[in-house]
C-alpha cells in the first residue's frame, strides 16, 4: 500500500509539474510574420527557463486583443501604458512583469530659429503628432501641452502622421512643433545631414513614462504568475538581450525588467485620457 501510494504522489507530482502551453499577443504587432522577427527569440528563451509553450496570437488591434482576453483565447499580452488603461477596467488582467526602458518620455521639439522658446507660443499653430492613441506620440505630448497651459484640443491645430513626414515638414516650416519620444528625435538629429544639432530646440518633455506590461487573464493562477516574475527576474540579461532580436525592438535596449509593477504607476496616463475628452477609460483612442 505504501509502494502505492509513494507511485501515486509521484504521478501527481508528475501531473502538477507537466508544462503548459499558453498564448501570447502583443497588441502593436499585427501579423504572426511580425511577431515571430520580433518576439521570436524572446519567445524561445522564456520556452527554455519556464519549460512552458508560448504560442503567438497575432490581433488586428487592440480592441481585439481585450476581447481575446476576456474570452480567454489569450493567456499573456504585452501591451504599452496607454493600452494597460484600458485592459484593466474592461477585462481581469494581472501584472506580470514591466519592461522598462531608459529615456522613455516624449518630447516636444521645435527649430531653434523659430522664435518659439515655449509650449504656450503654440497657441494657434500646427503641431505633428504620431499614431492615434500613442503613449509617447500622441497623449504624453497633449498631457505636456495642457501642463504648461494650453488647451491641446483647442489651442493648437494638432496633425497626425508617421515621424519620417513629420521630420521633413518641420525642417521646411509646414509646422511649428513635432511631438515624439526622446529616443526618436535622438535618432533623427544624429542621422540628420543638412543642419547642425543645435538647429533643434526641444521646448517641453513628459515626466518618464510608465513601462510596458506583461499581463497575465485573471484565469492564470498566481502561482504561475509568480513563477514568471522569478524567471523574469533571474534571467535578465539572456532575455533582455533576446527582446533585441527584432529591429522595432531597439527601442528596449538597456531595458530591465520590473516586478513590482503597481496599477498606481498609470495614473499619469489616465490624466491624459482626461485631458483628451477620454475619461471613462473604456475604449482605444482611434479605434
Amino acid at each position: 500500500m505504501f509502494k502505492k501510494l509513494v507511485v501515486l504522489s509521484f504521478l501527481m507530482i508528475g501531473m502538477l509539474a507537466q508544462a503548459q502551453t499558453y498564448k501570447f499577443a502583443v497588441t502593436d504587432l499585427e501579423g504572426m510574420e511580425e511577431l515571430q522577427r520580433e518576439f521570436g527569440a524572446f519567445k524561445k528563451v522564456l520556452e527554455d527557463k519556464t519549460g512552458d509553450t508560448f504560442e503567438f496570437f497575432a490581433v488586428p488591434n487592440r480592441t481585439a486583443a481585450v476581447e481575446a482576453m476576456k474570452s480567454k483565447k489569450i493567456d499573456f499580452v504585452l501591451t504599452g501604458p496607454a493600452e494597460y488603461v484600458v485592459f484593466k477596467k474592461m477585462a481581469n488582467v494581472k501584472q506580470v512583469a514591466g519592461f522598462g526602458r531608459p529615456d522613455y518620455f516624449a518630447t516636444i521639439i521645435v527649430m531653434a530659429d523659430s522664435g518659439i522658446s515655449s509650449i504656450k507660443e503654440l497657441k494657434g499653430k500646427k503641431v505633428a503628432f504620431g499614431s492615434i492613441g500613442s503613449t509617447s506620440k500622441h497623449l504624453a505630448p497633449m498631457q505636456v501641452i495642457a501642463d504648461y497651459g494650453l488647451d491641446p484640443i483647442k489651442d493648437i491645430k494638432a496633425i497626425h502622421t508617421n515621424y519620417k513626414i513629420q521630420w521633413k515638414a518641420l525642417k521646411r516650416g509646414d509646422i511649428s512643433a513635432i511631438a515624439l519620444t526622446n529616443d526618436k528625435f535622438l535618432k533623427f538629429r544624429a542621422a540628420e545631414t543638412e543642419l547642425e544639432p543645435a538647429t533643434f530646440r526641444a521646448i517641453g518633455r513628459s515626466m518618464d513614462l510608465p513601462n510596458d506590461v506583461l499581463l497575465a487573464g485573471g484565469h492564470i493562477s498566481d502561482s504561475v504568475v509568480h513563477k514568471l516574475k522569478n524567471v523574469f527576474m533571474n534571467n535578465q540579461k539572456e532575455l533582455a538581450k533576446a527582446m533585441l532580436a527584432g529591429e522595432d525592438n531597439q527601442k528596449f535596449k538597456g531595458m530591465k525588467f520590473l516586478a513590482n509593477v503597481k496599477d498606481s504607476d498609470y495614473n499619469y496616463v489616465r490624466s491624459m485620457y482626461k485631458t483628451i475628452g477620454y475619461p471613462e477609460f473604456s475604449n482605444f483612442v482611434g479605434e
